[in-house]
């Protein structure tokens, strides 16, 4: 008799309509007033209810995949609150600490790899590199996607430890702010406020291919300021670690392959020195380790409990 009461219960109630209402019309106001009014903003409303509504398996994966959207909606605001704004942004010392640590000796001169590769670099780098960059969420999301039908407990595990590694990174993005090595090759040494984002070498991957696909990416950027740690280098490294831990066999040697690529390529199109990659890693083993810890002896288990309850 209850499971006939469950069945004959609608699908949603006049109470779903009114919450998801009232967050969908209060993220468009406060974004509004942050900064801005953007059509990705509505996109990412319309996608919320549509999963929502359309099926109880669909409502539970955008449940769960919220996490991740809360992530986002805070990198998105963190241009209404630029880190320069609270910190020196280091641009001198970062470079030459750089040269100083990983500094190579081409022609009697001692470059930057960044210096290096912008002068040896080649066509099918370029391409192969701009692929590899390209993955940097697209595989996250993917893998997200697999674990939410293959292993519920790690889909959340996962999505929980990405947005805790990501707060690290902004955390130190606000305490260090730092300027990436193409803004050294356009602007020198001298900090210029509301700067552009910049594709740097990454341009020669959409000039092979006649499309303004790193452009468009990053003319949407939160902050130029924030190089150190290269959090592109902390992605790769949470999807192996969650990989290697669900045993996925030959697909690991495929999350490695994109790893190295994405390291390399961050460095090869001047986007980050190799001290924001090793920081990059560095912040992505921290936050593994701090959310293991965090799941045991607070009230994130908690959290993690009831966010299984509603994911299962």
């Amino acid at each position: 008799m209850t499971d006939q009461i469950r069945l004959n219960r609608p699908f949603f109630s006049w109470r779903d309509i009114i919450v998801t209402t009232s967050l969908s019309f209060a993220y468009l106001l406060i974004s509004y007033l942050l900064i801005g009014f953007k059509s990705q903003q509505v996109v990412l409303i319309v996608i919320f209810n549509s999963l929502y509504y359309a099926s109880q398996i669909t409502r539970k994966f955008i449940l769960g995949f919220s996490i991740f959207i809360v992530y986002w909606i805070i990198f998105d605001y963190m241009k209404a609150f630029p880190n320069y704004a609270f910190n020196k942004v280091h641009i001198a010392e970062l470079y030459h600490l750089e040269k100083q640590v990983f500094g190579i000796l081409s022609d009697g001169t001692v470059l930057t790899p960044n210096e290096y590769w912008r002068l040896h670099g080649n066509t099918a780098l370029d391409v192969i590199g701009g692929i590899f960059y390209l993955m940097w969420i697209p595989v996250p999301m993917a893998f997200a996607g697999y674990l939410f039908f293959a292993n519920r407990k790690l889909f959340i595990q996962f999505l929980v430890t990405f947005v805790l590694v990501n707060l690290i990174g902004f955390v130190i993005y606000y305490l260090y702010p730092a300027a990436p090595p193409w803004y050294v090759q356009y602007h020198g040494f001298v900090f210029e406020a509301h700067t552009a984002g910049n594709t740097a070498g990454l341009a020669k991957f959409d000039h092979f291919f006649n499309a303004p696909i790193f452009k468009s990416i990053y003319s949407n950027g939160s902050n130029v300021f924030a190089a150190m740690p290269s959090l592109h280098s902390s992605y790769p490294v949470i999807v192996l670690y969650f990989g290697l831990k669900n045993e996925l066999g030959p697909i690991n040697i495929f999350f490695g392959i994109v790893t190295v690529g994405i390291w390399f390529t961050a460095v090869y199109t001047s986007h980050h020195y190799v001290l924001d990659v090793i920081a990059g890693i560095t912040c992505a083993i921290v936050g593994i380790s701090l959310f293991g810890w965090l799941a045991k002896h607070t009230a994130l288990k908690v959290f993690l409990e009831k966010m299984y309850t509603v994911v299962s």
